[in-house]
């Protein structure tokens, strides 16, 4: 049974917690992007700490879902196969033969 299956409630709550901070992020940007000044004027500079946390957040969204991602791709130890045999006999050749 590989690792996402033994913890699939832990994998489903990282994805919702992905999920919920990217969607944060997104707002986030969406109030640098319409930043109005105290006239009503959109200013796009104003906003600077809107954009700094969603590019935060959108690092912090890209991290969890490469770490879920890895756990996909993780084998579980008790799946392998260990197949052993025994070492190869290697025939030595004689000096005679290279002449």
């Amino acid at each position: 049974m590989s690792y996402a299956r033994k913890n699939l409630k832990n994998i489903v709550g990282a994805i919702f917690l992905m999920i919920a901070i990217a969607s944060v992020a997104t707002w986030q940007f969406y109030e640098y992007a319409t930043f109005e000044s105290v006239r009503g004027i959109v200013n796009a500079s104003g906003g600077t700490s809107h954009l700094v946390w969603s590019i935060l957040l959108a690092g912090v969204a890209c991290g969890i879902g490469f770490l879920v991602f890895s756990v996909f791709l993780q084998h579980d130890t008790d799946d392998e196969l260990h197949v052993t045999a025994s070492p190869r006999r290697r025939r030595v050749n004689s000096h005679k033969n290279w002449q």
